[in-house]
């Protein structure tokens, strides 16, 4: 009698698989030397489905419900045996369990900002992240592509595969969208529909459905998120360059005033004051002028100063590596640092 209950102890006759936790996306059933007796019951919970893998081959896949296991339900693995019908012995093969339901709150972003392509600004570094859902929706194809023959495959597993692919397509997305870079932050909901435009295809080429994907923040590096700042402030001030100098030096103003309380680096400030101011009077007078004909003679009719102003050799200098800084930041184009220039060298003369 021992002998016949160890016996049928080598027989599984219940097949199912309860969770224990999140995270897991596919787990294989313990065969360990035990064989499935024929009319054992298959039990597939909602939110999973259960592959058989005979002799590596896919022999069928099961959706929610339960089945009993004979060889008339297993017509694949009755073909690969040619079992007859009503060959009632234990057969064994290996039983994989998927789980379907959705993976919510998967993080992606980019560890280092990536180049795209911005009519507005022409190439442009930038920063983006956000979070996506998804779930198992070909396990057949994610079990030959995918997880394998290992006992657990999680979550945890597949998420540097997913956000390779989303980084991989953000470049593209971007240019599907049509969006400029300013107009991303402000349309976020498009920017998302494009990339998973671009992803769903991919994720399910190794059998993963995606459900959901949010970009919850786009941004430049710091930077270049100065140079947009100052953009910002010409455009304020209707790209006038003398009210934008004045802008520029109130702005200074309590820099300087910080580092006069601190008793350090005063002289440099006050340099940096008194050129951002000259060059704020010479670009005003010079817009002046070119909206006004007769404005050098009226400002020659109420001033006894002298025609040319007496400027020194660092004053100049001073002041032609401020213009300098703004060309290089794109705020004054070549044509106007060079009249800019010209105009200074000339009151050394």
């Amino acid at each position: 009698m021992a002998l016949m209950d160890f016996i049928k102890k080598q027989f599984i006759d219940i097949i199912q698989w309860t969770e224990s936790g999140d995270g897991t996306l596919a787990w294989r059933f313990p065969m360990a030397e035990m064989e499935i007796q024929n009319g054992a019951s298959l039990t597939v919970r909602e939110s999973q489905m259960a592959v058989f893998v005979n002799e590596g081959q896919v022999a069928d896949v099961f959706g929610p419900g339960m089945y009993k296991l004979t060889t008339q339900t297993l017509p694949v693995l009755t073909y690969l045996k040619n079992w007859d019908k009503l060959f009632e012995s234990p057969f064994k093969s290996d039983v994989y369990f998927f789980s379907t339901r959705q993976q919510v709150d998967q993080k992606w972003g980019t560890p280092q900002p990536i180049t795209i392509r911005d009519k507005d600004f022409g190439a442009v570094r930038l920063r983006a992240f956000g979070n996506y859902s998804f779930r198992i929706g070909d396990p057949k194809l994610f079990h030959t592509e995918i997880s394998g023959t290992r006992d657990i495959y999680s979550v945890a597993d597949l998420d540097g595969q997913l956000r390779g692919l989303v980084l991989q397509n953000i470049s593209n997305a971007i240019a599907s969208s049509g969006l400029p870079f300013l107009d991303l932050a402000a349309n976020q909901i498009q920017f998302a529909t494009a990339l998973a435009s671009q992803l769903v295809p991919e994720f399910e080429k190794i059998g993963i459905k995606l459900e959901n994907i949010t970009v919850q923040n786009v941004s430049l590096p710091e930077e270049l998120q100065k140079i947009l700042d100052q953009k910002i402030g010409m455009g304020m001030v209707g790209n006038d360059m003398g009210k934008f100098m004045q802008y520029q030096t109130a702005q200074a103003i309590p820099k300087f005033a910080e580092g006069a309380a601190g008793g350090s680096g005063i002289a440099g400030d006050a340099m940096g004051l008194g050129a951002g101011v000259a060059l704020g009077q010479v670009l005003a007078q010079n817009l002046a002028q070119g909206l006004s004909p007769n404005a050098a003679a009226q400002a020659a009719a109420t001033t006894q100063q002298p025609a040319v102003a007496v400027v020194s050799a660092a004053d100049v200098m001073t002041t032609l590596e401020k213009l300098g800084e703004l060309k290089t930041k794109g705020i004054l184009t070549q044509e106007e640092f060079d009249a800019k220039k010209a105009e200074l060298l000339k009151k050394l003369v």
